[in-house]
């Protein structure tokens, strides 16, 4: 039996973690700007120049 078949490239598994813990982190702090800032349900307002009378 080869030990060949059972290695583990480290580099690439500690890759994956810490895209992993990057991407929890990132999305709790999206989820804690939703919370402050909704987006999506404020109306923009229209930016046109005043009428010359």
């Amino acid at each position: 039996m080869s030990q060949d078949d059972k290695l583990i490239d480290l580099s690439s598994e500690r890759a994956k973690r810490v895209h992993d813990l990057n991407e929890k982190r990132l999305n709790e702090v999206r989820q804690a700007f939703e919370q402050a800032m909704p987006l999506g349900k404020t109306k923009k307002k229209s930016r046109n120049k005043p009428k010359k009378r």
